[in-house]
């Protein structure tokens, strides 16, 4: 079991949250897919957040659509999963992703004692959350079935995308050997994700923005896909195989975008 003990290092994805208009469906359909347990949080975490667990373990979060004062926006925005960077400092980080062409969405604020967030987008759009860690370090398990194992950059422009996060967070883009084009993104020098120009992708509907992609962990992605289909999600990019193991695209049944892989090289979260 792959249990984080200790904190992220900076510019490492360290948690994944996902944006919906009807919290309590998509807590049961990810409990059902993944075995994830959660409930409706207290509203001093932001409108009900809720913590989902695995084994135990912080694994993702779950909220409702919501302006930043706690009113229902109109129109709802698309549901979304958003992956987080961790970072020392969420204002000195802000400085330089506006200082490197990025934006700030939603400032920097607190979250109780569990740390400090913030919403930004890079140069070609991709959006991301930062997170300076206090009580809550982020996921307390990754790498293992029903759990984050990898975050991806799919973007416009890898060239710019390359230049933002290595000035901004510290992460480094390098060729992935035998990739076909695809980039392990590096923290100290570790993976910790990967990246590629979405031209790259086959099947993209045109017009598709810049966007971090969150893969999941499974044990047999073409039953999770089956069971998937039968809970109202929709199918993206049917099961593959590819150098890292099996995988599909996929859509929960209100929307939101991931990926799931039954892996079998390198795993990093």
């Amino acid at each position: 079991m792959s249990d984080v003990t200790g904190p992220y290092a900076p510019g490492t994805p360290c948690w994944v949250d996902l944006m919906v208009s009807d919290q309590q469906a998509a807590l049961d359909f990810y409990r059902d897919l993944f075995g994830w347990q959660g409930e409706v949080g207290p509203p001093e975490t932001g409108g009900g957040y809720a913590v989902c667990s695995l084994n135990g373990k912080p694994v993702a979060g779950i909220m409702t659509a919501m302006n930043p004062d706690g009113t229902k926006p109109d129109p709802t925005p698309p549901p979304v999963w958003t992956s987080y960077l961790a970072t020392a400092d969420v204002d000195a980080t802000e400085k330089k992703i506006v200082g490197n062409g990025g934006q700030v969405m939603m400032p920097g604020m607190d979250v109780m004692t569990l740390g400090r967030m913030s919403v930004a987008s890079d140069p070609t759009g991709a959006v991301f959350g930062l997170w300076q860690a206090k009580d809550f370090p982020g996921a307390g398990i990754v790498n293992e079935p029903g759990a984050i194992i990898w975050n991806e950059l799919d973007t416009s422009d890898t060239d710019a995308a390359s230049s933002f996060y290595s000035t901004a967070l510290g992460i480094t883009a390098a060729p992935m050997e035998g990739g076909g084009g695809y980039y392990a993104l590096n923290v100290d020098g570790r993976t910790v994700g990967g990246m590629q120009a979405l031209s790259n992708i086959e099947g993209l509907p045109t017009g598709t923005p810049s966007h971090w992609l969150p893969y999941f962990a499974v044990d047999d992605t073409d039953s999770t896909v089956d069971a998937l289909i039968r809970a109202g999600g929709n199918v993206l990019k049917p099961p593959f195989d590819m150098m890292a193991g099996r995988m599909a695209v996929v859509q929960d049944p209100q929307g939101a975008v991931f990926a799931v892989i039954n892996a079998m090289g390198p795993e990093s979260a």
